[in-house]
């Protein structure tokens, strides 16, 4: 876990959702690739072909970008696929059910947070699978507000998703903290903004994030 500039004064946290709470490789990668997929069949191209069409687009943007990443969303835009496609294929494929489970310790150090902190979930993935997620690991109910793909119709690094949670939850920029497990989409933009940042390796590290808190 790395934390960046952690105000004295924090009293909100925007919240990274697939693989920062939750932490599965194989849901991981179907996100991905059943877009992917998908794509592949619009197009009428195979999925290999679209698999290495995405990766490429990736490894240039990197390289073009000082080894920045690009999402996924913001990839499909380049080839053509609109945001709201995007959206659409995510609440039609996206399934957090089958991979996922509740998880009784990111309940137990989410609700810690929750005492302390207003909580919101920003995510590249649309509100409807978002919220599935969190119903399906148990934290649900501490993220009232997710502002999801389809909430600003832009994709993280964009300054829209985070500013639309900061005012959603009537915070300060100056006072939030965003927690994520990529640091170009979630952490870096929020450093710029003003806010603090913490980055996670994943749901092991949640586990001990209201520990660190208090130091």
């Amino acid at each position: 876990m790395e934390m960046f500039n952690i105000p004295s004064k924090m009293t909100t946290s925007t919240f990274d959702i697939d693989s920062t709470p939750d932490t599965n490789d194989a849901y991981a990668f179907e996100q991905i690739d059943c877009q992917v997929r998908e794509f592949a069949r619009v197009r009428g191209m195979s999925a290999d072909a679209a698999r290495k069409m995405v990766a490429d687009y990736r490894k240039k943007f990197a390289e073009e970008h000082d080894g920045k990443k690009v999402s996924l969303g913001n990839t499909l835009v380049s080839f053509g696929v609109p945001i709201e496609q995007s959206v659409q294929w995510r609440n039609e494929l996206m399934a957090p059910e089958k991979f996922l489970s509740y998880d009784e310790k990111i309940v137990e150090e989410i609700k810690i947070l929750k005492s302390k902190y207003n909580l919101v979930c920003v995510t590249n993935n649309p509100v409807l699978p978002a919220r599935k997620t969190l119903e399906v690991i148990g934290i649900s109910e501490y993220f009232p507000v997710i502002v999801g793909l389809d909430t600003c119709y832009k994709s993280k690094p964009a300054v829209e998703p985070f500013m639309t949670a900061v005012e959603k939850m009537g915070a300060k920029v100056s006072e939030c903290v965003a927690i994520g497990d990529r640091y170009d989409l979630d952490i870096a933009l929020p450093l710029e903004l003003g806010m603090g940042g913490i980055l996670v390796k994943g749901v092991e590290e949640i586990y001990g994030i209201n520990r660190l808190l208090q130091k």
